[in-house]
Formats: C-alpha cells, structure tokens, sequence
C-alpha cells in the first residue's frame, strides 16, 4: 500500500533511504502526522507514523521538540499540550534523537551515544523494516508486532496484525486485532525456514530470515541481501503481507509476494452481511436485502461496516407482535466452515427454520446431514464457491433471515414479475414464440424488427431479448456452465434445438444508456476468431448477454484437465495464431480500439473445428482512437496480469499482449505457468515463465514442449512461439510487440532476436524463493 502523501515543508532529516517529518496522506485532508517516509523514492510511500492514532489539524501550531523529561514530543504551541511522546522511562533531560541510515529514529543521552533510550523499531507501524526486531523482549515485556492502516489513507490502527504466536509455538500469526485466533501462519520455525514457507531456502535469497529464541528475546528479523535494493514489507488494509521491491524502470512498486494468497482467507475481509468471491471482481458484495454500509470507506478498502439491511426484521419493528412475517431467502453454494454456529435440535429443515424465527437475534440457518446451524447477530465470513449446479460437495445453501418487504422484492428480481396468471401465460408463450422468430431473423440477417439494435461498422445486428425468455430458455438458470469475469454463465436452449450460453452479470452497476453503448459496440465486432454476440438483456437492475454456442468448450479443457484427447502441436499452433489474428483484429481495425482485459485460456473458446474464438468481454474496456491509454480499475486474473495493472497506471492495449504471452507459454508447455516446472537435483522448482526464458537463451526449446506430444512438434514453429511468447511478457509496455506484429511473427513473415529475460518476474521467482 503506498500513500499519496503530501509532505510538510517541515522536513526534519534525512538519511539516504529514508526521511522524518510532517505529511498528509491525502491533499486537503487537513490531517497532519509525524513520520518516516522513503527518501529515494519519488512515489510517496510511508514507513512508520508516530502519532497514527492522533493526527494534527494545525501544522502551524505544531513542533517536534524535546521535551523537559527527555523524551521526543509533537508539543502545540498555543496549548502548550502534547501530542504525541515517545513516553520513554528517562531520568535525564539530555537526551539527543537521531534517524539512522536503517530508517530507525532513536532517542539517545546526549552524554553517551552508545546508549538507546528509545527507538521507533521497537514500535512498528504497518512496516517491518529490515533489522526490526518483530517478537517479544522477555526482561522489558515489550512486544513487537505490525498493525495494518485503517484503509488506504488512514494510518489509524486497522483491523488486522502480524503477531509472535501467543501461545509459545515457534511461529507468526495472522489475526484480526487483539485476537489470537488465526487466520493465516507461517508455520513453525525448523531452525532454517517457517513451515509454510519452504521457498526460504532458495539459494540466491533477496533476504537472511534470523529466528532467535532465547531467556532474554524471542523475535524474528531478516536483512537485505543487496543492501541497494529498496524493498517493503508491510502488513496491508486487505489483512494481507505483501513484499514489494521498487523498480526505476516502471517508477512504481512491484509486489513479488503476498500471503495469504486468497482474500476471502482473510478473516472478515468484507465485513458483516458480505459473501467474500476469489473467483470475481469486486470480490465482495453484499448479501441481497442489504446495502453497504459506509460506501466512502469500501471506496478506501475499509470493509470493516460491511453490509446493513435495507429494511429491519418484523421482529425488530414490531416487538409486541406474536407471530413475524420475517422470511428465509436462499444463499446457494457457499462456504459456511469459517462460522461457529449454534447447533440446535431439529428434525427437519422446516423445524430448523422456525427455531430461528423464535429468536430474534437469529439471522440465517442451514440444515444439512440432520444438523440444525443457527447463527445470531452478524454474519461473516461468508464465502462464495465454483459450483456447477446449486450445490457442490463443500458447498451449503444458507438461508438468510429478510424482512417479509425485502423477501417477495428479490424473488420478484429472480424470478420477473408475472402480471396476472392469464395474461401472464399468454404473454409467456407469445414471448417465447418472439425469441424464436427473432433468432431465425438473426441467423437469416434479416433488416427489420423493433427488437433489434443496429450494429455500427454495418455488422450483424443483435436481438434485444427479454428477461423472461431467456429465464424460460435457460429454465431459470439451473443449467450453470461456469463463470467468467464478472458473472456466470449458463446453458440456454431456444425452440428446444438451438444451444445458446447466456452470461449473467453479476452485481452491474452500469447505466443503461453506458451498458447499450458497449453492447453494440462489442456486436459490430464480426471476426473467425471472435466469439459472435448473439444479443443482450437490459430490464431493470438486469444485464445479460448471448453468444454463439462452442461445441467443443474453452482451452483450457484441452490443456490443463485430464482430457484424453491431447491437442497436437499443429492445432496448438493455430490456436495461438488464431487468438492473436482476433486481437489484433480488436486493437486495431474496429471503430473503438477495444481492450479484452482478460486473456486467458478459460476465454479462449474452440468451435467443432478447434478454430479459437476470444470470448467472455465481461471486462472489456473500450479506447478511443483519439487516446493512447486509459485509466480503469485493476481487472483480469491473477497470473496474467501486465505489471503495469499493479502500479495503476493508465493502461494500453499492450496489457492484452503481455497475458497473450503468458497463455502462449501454457498452450506450448500444456501446463499452468503457476505450476512447478520440472527440475533435477533435488533444486526447488522455478516459476515457468522464467524458465522458458532462460531456455530460450541456452537454446533448448524442445525441453519447454509439451512432454504428452512425444516429441511430435516442429521445433522451429515452437521456437518462434516461445520467442513471441517472451517479448509479449517484457517488464515494459514498449518492449513489447503489438498482436499485429505477433501474428507476423508467429506467420513467419518477420525476422525475431531472442528477448532478454524480463526482469520483473525474475525478481518476483527469486523473492518467491527468498522468504
């Protein structure tokens, strides 16, 4: 997390890396705070807040000074009150404070320098600094840990600490504050590397990991190996630790490591009334019946308030009452372990149900395996699950308790309103009678219907369906095929013979006239290796789209699952040259250069002829062609993400090319690039991309092939491919080619050096092998 801090003219000293003074973490905030910030790196980055609980509105008013009884103060000039202390156990007023080169500010006698009074390493904020000591001082009772922002620009104590394992273990845990309940660790100390961190053993280390277990210390502390670089190492507003490395090539920071990798295994990461989604983005929202409680502060990443309800409990309303309208609304295919809920006594679902409607405070229950769970008060820790129907193995359906108001609106919102039983039918079956003619005109190009909306660039034209129809096509979405970005997709039939998959966007916001705009600009889009929108739905809160049905389902069917049908090398071959052909054919040739966002082999999909065809523009962003770049939220998948999506720069269609590259490596190797490689000599296994790059260099491409194609591979084409698939994935945007110039590339029509290997996964494999 960096801070676009603004700092104080009130700068007090310097110490090569680091520098102490006045900042703001936001321009006019009128919220002052002592620190230590990165001196050498442009980009303003706090390290350690002193008065992060208290911040100063009037800078004027304020100085840094030694106090009377020796300690370091923030003093008001007009009250004559403090601020802030180091609150130091000082019998002398002679004291001297000092920052060192290690970014420690330490109070120290002014007649013995060799003595430290006081020292900011022994009260960390959110950073732990190379050198601190994180742990116990067993002879002064002092414990060390770090303690997250309240959000992105607030230092006040957050909710999420890295603490020194209260209960003797040899190990870190991750916990919600003043909890000892984890819900992350680093596993137990084996005198060389923490269990869960076995990539401490690497053998070119960016840090040395010291445990000391002792009578006076127990702590932990690492140090830099190249003492040049500039890294942090900083427990986050999102619960997590992340380790960034700073880059004077991009300007920005990198992060080379996080753990724990999933958000939702951060302990109320969404707060109260949420479901927490790894799968999607955002990753949370709110519960149906309920709103986010304090949108400011979800802005800022602050999710603590969670979600409150739209309208209160009959229960709650109506006190005197003896019998409540209060409903149960279903919660399909979702995690409930993480909970502690209250078992009860009940035979059936339906005893289970009434058990929580006796008690007021009780807000869901599920019953499964003759268990009654019943949780009161808050809920958290809600987790969505990839399921292919209603339920999956570990998931649970949870019933959630509503007000009887907010009950019939989001079954209305699922299910349509249905306007009187007889004309309801009749509108029904002439609806789906419309959808049927309509697809026909569809597939015949016919020119005229009032249901179609016009195509620019003179493309197809897309049908404008109804909710209910696509509802009665898909039998209400029971038929779930998967989930792309931003929504799920299900399996349509239209006039019981026509296959169609429709994508339901999940939690879309957009406005009508924006979502149309980008519907018939994303349907004038006509190309072989584009996946053809058939047409879309905008009723209400509701937006779905339509595409054309591929028989043989996306790539990474046929390259990561246990498919007995191996795709030969040819075939692979014209999937990679296909997907850049439709690419390309989106940057460059329609009217809106568009930006796909989300290239992976999950969108990739293969038609009875394995011809690829881009798919799922969920994320899509569209590019005028008077601009160069576009700033837009993070999106797309970990593992594919450009580096310039983490610095949150504007971003270029090159964003497109650089996770091209990385499913190039996967569609040559047939295995995830997170996966481990093959190694020998007992080394640990390296990062995949990496390694095709140093491959690449040495020569040895066929080593990189599929090891399933038994060698049935022109290694001339895979040299090509893998050469293409580098320069794709170079650290800078300009380093790498367009799809255009990869198509000619892959088409053999242009001459290609080998590319260097990019230095920002490189320094990412070796971080990995470092902790």
């Amino acid at each position: 997390m960096s801070t676009s801090g603004i700092v104080h003219d009130d700068t007090f000293c310097f110490s090569g890396r680091y520098a102490l003074g006045f900042f703001e973490t936001a321009s006019k905030s009128s919220k002052w705070y002592l620190g230590i910030w990165f001196n050498t790196v442009p980009k303003f980055t706090s390290a350690w807040v002193a008065n992060r609980n208290n911040p100063i509105k009037n800078t004027t008013a304020m100085e840094v000074t030694i106090s009377q009884d020796g300690n370091l103060v923030i003093l008001n000039h007009s009250t004559k009150s403090i601020i802030w202390s180091t609150q130091a156990n000082i019998t002398r007023n002679s004291t001297t404070a000092m920052l060192l080169s290690s970014g420690n500010l330490i109070l120290k006698d002014s007649s013995n320098l060799s003595e430290v009074l006081w020292q900011s390493f022994d009260h960390p904020t959110n950073t732990f600094f190379p050198g601190v000591k994180l742990g116990w001082d067993n002879l002064t009772g002092l414990n060390r840990q770090i303690v997250s922002w309240k959000n992105l620009m607030d230092p006040d104590t957050g909710a999420y600490c890295e603490i020194l394992d209260p209960s003797g273990v040899d190990q870190f845990l991750f916990t919600p504050l003043n909890s000892s309940i984890p819900y992350w660790s680093t596993g137990v100390w084996n005198g060389k590397y923490f269990a869960s961190l076995p990539e401490m053993t690497a053998s070119n280390p960016v840090f040395t990991t010291t445990f000391v277990n002792n009578d006076q210390e127990k702590y932990m502390t690492f140090n830099l190996v190249n003492e040049t670089m500039v890294t942090r190492n900083v427990i986050d507003v999102s619960g997590q630790t992340k380790q960034f490395i700073w880059l004077e090539g991009s300007r920005d920071w990198t992060m080379i490591y996080c753990q724990p990798k999933l958000q939702c295994d951060v302990y109320a990461i969404c707060g109260p009334f949420t479901i927490c989604n790894d799968n999607a983005l955002p990753r949370c929202t709110c519960m149906e019946g309920f709103t986010i409680t304090s949108p400011e502060e979800w802005e800022l990443e602050d999710r603590t308030g969670g979600c409150s309800r739209n309208t209160p409990l009959d229960c709650i309303s109506n006190k005197s009452t003896t019998h409540t309208t209060d409903k149960f609304y279903s919660v399909p295919c979702v995690d409930l372990r993480r909970n502690a809920p209250k078992v009860e006594a009940a035979a059936s679902a339906s005893e289970c149900a009434q058990v929580c409607l006796s008690d007021c405070s009780c807000t869901a229950y599920s019953f499964s395996d003759n268990r009654c769970s019943i949780w009161h008060n808050e809920l958290l820790n809600i987790r969505a699950l990839q399921c292919s129907g209603s339920t999956s193995s570990t998931g649970e359906n949870l019933y959630l308790r509503v007000s009887a108001e907010d009950f019939h609106r989001m079954k209305n919102n699922r299910k349509g309103i249905v306007i009187g039983v007889a004309t309801g039918t009749g509108v029904s079956a002439l609806g789906l009678f419309a959808l049927v003619l309509l697809v026909k005109i569809w597939r015949n190009r016919s020119k005229s219907s009032t249901n179609i909306l016009g195509g620019v660039q003179g493309c197809t034209r897309i049908i404008a369906f109804r909710y209910t129809d696509l509802q009665h096509a898909t039998t209400k979405f029971r038929d779930k095929l998967g989930a792309g970005s931003f929504g799920s997709i299900f399996k349509g039939v239209l006039n019981d013979s026509v296959a169609i998959p429709v994508k339901r966007l999940d939690g879309a916001y957009q406005g009508e006239k924006q979502f149309r705009a980008e519907v018939s600009s994303i349907g004038a889009v006509q190309h072989i290796n584009l996946v053809k929108l058939v047409g879309f739905c905008c009723e209400g809160s509701n937006r779905l789209l339509v595409y054309e049905y591929m028989s043989n389902s996306s790539l990474d069917v046929h390259l990561f699952r246990n498919n007995p049908m191996i795709l030969r090398w040819t075939t692979r071959y014209q999937i990679a040259l296909g997907v850049a052909r439709g690419l390309a054919y989106l940057h460059d040739r329609c009217r809106d250069c568009i930006i796909h966002c989300d290239i992976k082999p999950e969108n990739i999909l293969l038609d009875d002829s394995f011809i690829p065809k881009v798919a799922d523009f969920g994320m899509a962003k569209l590019l005028g062609r008077e601009f160069s770049r576009v700033l837009t939220t993070m999106r797309g998948t970990a593992g594919y993400l450009a580096p310039e999506w983490i610095s949150g720069v504007a971003v270029t269609p090159k964003v497109d090319v650089y996770s091209y590259g990385m499913m190039l490596l996967e569609i040559i190797s047939g295995k995830r690039n997170s996966s481990a490689s093959c190694s020998s000599g007992g080394e640990l296994d390296v990062y995949f991309p990496v390694h095709a790059a140093h491959k690449l260099l040495e020569g040895d491409v066929g080593s990189l092939v599929d090891q399933r194609l038994c060698g049935d591979v022109n290694l001339d084409e895979a040299e090509l491919a893998c050469k293409a698939a580098c320069w794709c994935i170079q650290d800078h945007e300009l380093d790498r080619p367009t799809m255009g110039q990869v198509v000619q590339i892959l088409e053999g029509l242009v001459e290609i050096r080998i590319p260097p290997v990019p230095s920002v996964l490189e320094a990412m494999a070796e971080s990995s092998h470092s902790m």
